[in-house]
C-alpha cells in the first residue's frame, strides 16, 4: 500500500470512530443503565394521630361482694368459685343458733307487749290508769315491735342468695370462719352486664382520649382474634401509688367465652385521630432518616426520584407523613436502598 492509500485509509477510520464517539455521547444516562427492579406502593390516608396502647386485666362490668348483715360463724358455703349461679340460688349461711334464739326473744317481747297494750286500754276504760300510763304501754308495743323487725330482718340476711345470674369470682372466707358484720365473703360478677377492661393511661395519653373512643382488643388467651370495645369510663384522678389514671373499656360481644382475669391489651383511638389525617406510607419506603426529616423515592413513570418528607409519627410497619407527599403518590419499598435520585425502574407486581 502506497502513502496516499495508507493516508485516505487512515482518515476513513478516524472519521469513523469520530461518529461512533458522537453517537456515544448524544445518549442519555437511562439509555446505558439497565433498570432496577422494585416494587411500589401508594400512599393513603390514615388517622392524624398516633393509637395509644394500653394492657388491662378483664372483669365483670359489674362485680359484687356479698356479706352478713351480722357476724358470726360460717355455717355453710355452698358454691366454688368459678361456678355459675341463678338468681335466687343460696350461697352461702350463717350458724342460726344465737340468731334464731334473738328473733324468737324479739317475737316473744312484742306480743307481750301487744297484750299489755289490751288490759290497759280495758283499765283505761274504766278509769282504772290514767292516759299517760296507756301511752307509755303503747309505746314499750311499738319499741318491741321494731325490734322483733329488726330481729326478722338479721335472720333473714344472715343466709346469702344469689341477687342475679352470674359467676361466683371469688371465696373470702371457708366455712366454720368468724366475720363480722359486713365483712364480704363471695365475690359474684353479674352476667347480664358483660365484661370490661381495667387499664391505666399516663397523663400525656389520658388528655387525648375521650368517653365513647373506640378500642380494639386482643386477649392474650385467643391470639390474632380482635374484638371490639368503647371507652366507657376515665377517672378524674390518678393512682396515687402510680400515678397512671385508670379507665375502663367496655368491651363488645365477643364470640369468645370471656372470663374475669384474662389479661388484654387495648388499642385506642384518640378523638384527634379521628379529627385530623395523615398520609401514610411502608416504613420500608423511607431512607437516610435523620430526626423527623427523612427521604423516599417516587415513581415518575418509571423514574426514580428523590422526594424529602418529613415523618409524624410510626405505627406498626407505617409512617405517617407530616409534609411532603399526597394521598395516591407510588413511593418505591423494595429496593429503594438501593437507588439514585434519576435512576431507571422496573415497578414488580406484587405476590
Amino acid at each position: 500500500m502506497n502513502y496516499i492509500a495508507f493516508r485516505g485509509f487512515t482518515l476513513s477510520l478516524l472519521g469513523a470512530l469520530s461518529l461512533i464517539a458522537c453517537s456515544t455521547d448524544n445518549r442519555t444516562v437511562t439509555d446505558t443503565i439497565d433498570a432496577t427492579p422494585v416494587h411500589v406502593a401508594s400512599a393513603r390516608l390514615g388517622p392524624g394521630a398516633p393509637p395509644i396502647d394500653t394492657r388491662g386485666k378483664i372483669a365483670a362490668a359489674k362485680e359484687m361482694q356479698l356479706s352478713f348483715k351480722t357476724g358470726g360463724f360460717i355455717a355453710r358455703i355452698h358454691v366454688r368459685e368459678g361456678e355459675r349461679v341463678q338468681r335466687g340460688q343460696l350461697l352461702a349461711e350463717l350458724a342460726l343458733d344465737e340468731i334464731e334464739a334473738q328473733t324468737a326473744q324479739a317475737v316473744a317481747l312484742a306480743s307481750k307487749a301487744k297484750r299489755d297494750v289490751e288490759r290497759t286500754e280495758r283499765l283505761y276504760a274504766d278509769e282504772v290508769v290514767s292516759l299517760e300510763t296507756l301511752q307509755n304501754v303503747r309505746t314499750q308495743a311499738e319499741i318491741a315491735k321494731s325490734a322483733e323487725v329488726a330481729a326478722r330482718f338479721n335472720l333473714r340476711y344472715s343466709q346469702i342468695k344469689a341477687p342475679s345470674d352470674g359467676v361466683v369470682l371469688r371465696r373470702f372466707n371457708e366455712e366454720r370462719e368468724l366475720v363480722a358484720p359486713g365483712q364480704p365473703v363471695v365475690a359474684l360478677g353479674v352476667d347480664t352486664e358483660g365484661y370490661i377492661i381495667r387499664a391505666t393511661l399516663s397523663d400525656r395519653e389520658l388528655v387525648q382520649v375521650a368517653l365513647g373512643d373506640s378500642a380494639q382488643i386482643e386477649i392474650d388467651a385467643y391470639p390474632n382474634q380482635q374484638i371490639s370495645g368503647t371507652v366507657r369510663e376515665i377517672a378524674g384522678a390518678a393512682d396515687p401509688m402510680t400515678g397512671l389514671f385508670p379507665i375502663e373499656i367496655a368491651i363488645a360481644e365477643a364470640e369468645v367465652s370471656l372470663s374475669s382475669g384474662l389479661v388484654a391489651t387495648a388499642r385506642l383511638q384518640p378523638l384527634r385521630a379521628r379529627e385530623t389525617a395523615r398520609v401514610y406510607v411502608p416504613i420500608a419506603a423511607v431512607v437516610e432518616g435523620a430526626g423527623r426529616t427523612a427521604h423516599v423515592f417516587v415513581n415518575e413513570k418509571g423514574i426514580a426520584r428523590k422526594q424529602r418528607v418529613e415523618i409524624d409519627f410510626i405505627v406498626d410497619e407505617d409512617a405517617a407523613v407530616l409534609t411532603g407527599l399526597t394521598q395516591g403518590t407510588e413511593v418505591v419499598t423494595e429496593g429503594a436502598l438501593y437507588l439514585q435520585d434519576g435512576e431507571p425502574i422496573e415497578v414488580l407486581e406484587s405476590e
